[in-house]
């Protein structure tokens, strides 16, 4: 394996910018490694140091981490802070409120689908709405360890019910608002969900999606199954804010028997709610990833570490300071929502952006616009997002004044250099760097990136080796106690290139192949906007590689320019890589969040019209495009 992208743009190496060194909380690499060394060979004294930040009711009793990763040596086990008691919501707000006096400090600033939509939301308030859902969930009968599912979009009563979850010891499962009712029901059967909290419908750009229909039809479906046990559900009535112009567009459906409207409920509870104090390893919530098999597994992350992991990583990543403005793009429903809008931004006492839309609704400009408008200092998205918006070119970014931008981060997948380079050169200026964290649900938080003020920078690149003596270049797959097998390669200088799970690899001829790695060879190519890359069987092979791409406006698609793509992957990775197909994609299937769903393709490109559940995608047509546009030679 290669590195991603362009090898020459690759290997260009950006130097932490001067005024960021003066005040950040790890102001050059020797620090780190201060840092790195007291955590790994002190841990009882680095994570003491750092939960003396934080309010228990009850210190910890004996050590404060023990650990068994080795089957060998007994039951496999993680005791963190044994015998603490404390309560997160309290020390994402309570704390922040009575010892920092942070009560009148921004929390939020919500910005709606439309550019109208906007609410502004203190401490203060953000405490009161949470003690009042936290008095609405216990008068529904939530107790201390009941889950409660939330199928709700990026609006103010999803990081409400989160927190009153946290604040009387319910376990919280958040389901992406854009999944399917299947979706949903698996999720609520396997947590075994006691309330469902929803929403009557929400715009999504110009789209709009019943999403109580939908949350009726999962409990439909969990009937069914003979195992529903959610009591009530909570509705929200969202849609009100998008629809005051027009006629209600859809008639909620309603059951008298189980369903109950948000604000009927909110508006008699009380604005006190004494926290329950849990323990240190109790759960605070449950968030399912799918596996590559697609059937969701449920990850449970509890209380203390979970909290100390997300405080930290957002403060010495985003070298969080009092002043600073921050936006994460991402959808809640993920687990950078969890843990880099919700937990560590207000563990911190940060202002956040809470955005509902999408990134070109209602015009290209939208996240520039936004950046000005709250005058944004650290902006975190997704190279999913950064390749759509390079399509329009530097434009409609020159537009607006980014010059309160500080640092950049993205997160999600591998970012490939030329994206970097458009990253950092257009939207930051040349003078934010770029921190590109690698990290999974399993994890919680952050486990290879750069540090702004300490870390030198690679395009694509993660973060540099830890130790001098890993020098050597090799690749392969990283592997530790807490991730999945990742493709993985480390350069001569130390340096770490994340390739992709695993279980996004191509084994081709017995050589295995990263989806993103060829992706950002084709990528690289002038005429191209975004590919995607997915294997085929192949008589020979075993598999081989079935290519979409998406020009840029105003490209053309031709056998010149595939032969060109053909000449380019094997001129960056090898002859091993040369695709055997490459497929003109006037649009690739991808989630609401912006995620491409490769499922789909593999099926397509298979000529397999059994694609399975659609509803999770943000333009079905663009499936019936692909279809009618496959490649010949392999049909």
């Amino acid at each position: 394996m290669v590195v991603p992208g362009s090898r020459e743009r690759a290997e260009e190496v950006f130097q932490p910018p001067e005024d960021l060194l003066k005040d950040a909380h790890v102001p050059d690499f020797n620090t780190y490694l201060r840092l790195y060394k007291k955590s790994t060979e002190e841990p009882e004294v680095f994570w003491t140091e750092v939960a003396e930040d934080f309010f228990w009711k009850n210190p910890p009793k004996g050590q404060i981490l023990q650990y068994n990763f080795d089957i060998t040596k007994g039951s496999i086990y993680v005791s963190f802070m044994e015998g603490a008691k404390t309560n997160v919501c309290y020390n994402v707000l309570d704390r922040n409120i009575l010892d920092k006096n942070l009560g009148e400090k921004v929390a939020f600033y919500w910005e709606g689908n439309s550019p109208d939509h906007q609410l502004t939301i203190t401490y203060n308030t953000l405490l009161v709405q949470v003690c009042k859902c936290a008095n609405v969930l216990r008068e529904m009968g939530v107790k201390k360890g009941d889950t409660v599912a939330i199928y709700l979009p990026m609006i103010p009563e999803l990081v409400y019910t989160m927190l009153a979850c946290a604040r009387i010891g319910a376990v919280h499962s958040v389901v992406f608002a854009g999944f399917s009712s299947e979706s949903l029901c698996e999720r609520v059967l396997d947590a075994q969900c006691s309330l469902l909290v929803t929403a009557d419908g929400v715009y999504r750009g110009e789209k709009l999606i019943n999403l109580k229909r939908i949350a009726d039809e999962a409990l439909d479906r969990c009937r069914d199954r003979d195992t529903l046990r959610v009591k009530k559900c909570v509705v929200v009535k969202h849609h009100r804010f998008h629809c005051c112009c027009i006629n209600d567009p859809f008639q909620t459906p309603w059951d008298d028997q189980l369903d109950v409207w948000w604000d009927d409920l909110m508006e008699s509870a009380s604005e006190l709610c004494e926290p329950e104090w849990v323990d240190a390893e109790d759960p605070l919530f449950i968030l399912y990833t799918s596996g590559s098999t697609g059937k969701p597994k449920g990850v449970l992350h509890t209380t203390a570490g979970y909290l100390l992991y997300a405080a930290l990583t957002f403060k010495y990543v985003f070298d969080h300071r009092h002043d600073d403005v921050y936006w994460c793009t991402a959808d809640v429903g993920w687990i950078t929502g969890h843990s880099y809008i919700t937990y560590g931004p207000l563990a911190n006492g940060a202002t956040g952006v809470f955005f509902e839309g999408v990134p070109v609704y209602p015009h290209v400009g939208r996240y520039w616009e936004i950046i000005e408008k709250y005058r944004v200092t650290k902006f975190y998205t997704a190279p999913t997002a950064i390749r759509l918006l390079m399509k329009y070119g530097k434009e409609p970014v020159l537009r607006y004044d980014l010059g309160s931008l500080r640092i950049l981060g993205t997160v999600g997948e591998p970012i490939n250099p030329e994206a970097w380079h458009w990253y950092r050169d257009v939207v930051g200026q040349t003078r934010c760097p770029v921190v590109d964290t690698f990290w999974q649900t399993e994890t919680g938080g952050h486990v290879l990136t750069p540090l702004p003020a300490a870390t030198p920078l690679k395009p694509g690149s993660a973060v540099r080796a830890l130790r001098e003596h890993l020098l050597q270049e090799v690749s392969g797959a990283l592997f530790s106690s807490c991730l999945f097998p990742t493709g993985c390669r480390r350069d001569q200088d130390g340096y770490y290139w994340i390739t992709g799970r695993i279980d996004d690899m191509l084994n081709v001829s017995g050589h295995l192949l990263s989806t993103a790695e060829v992706e950002s060879a084709l990528s690289d190519h002038p005429a191209v906007a975004e590919a995607a890359v997915v294997s085929r069987p192949h008589a020979v092979k075993g598999e081989c590689l079935y290519c979409f791409v998406t020009l840029k406006e105003g490209g053309e698609f031709s056998r010149t320019l595939t032969e060109e793509l053909r000449r380019q992957v094997r001129e960056k990775i090898g002859p091993i890589a040369t695709p055997d197909f490459i497929q003109n994609a006037p649009g690739l299937p991808k989630t609401r969040s912006g995620k491409i769903m490769r499922r789909i393709l593999r099926h397509i490109a298979r000529n397999d019209k059994e694609l399975g559940d659609l509803s999770t995608l943000a333009d079905p047509k663009v499936v019936e495009a692909l279809l009618s546009q496959r490649c010949e030679a392999a049909a």
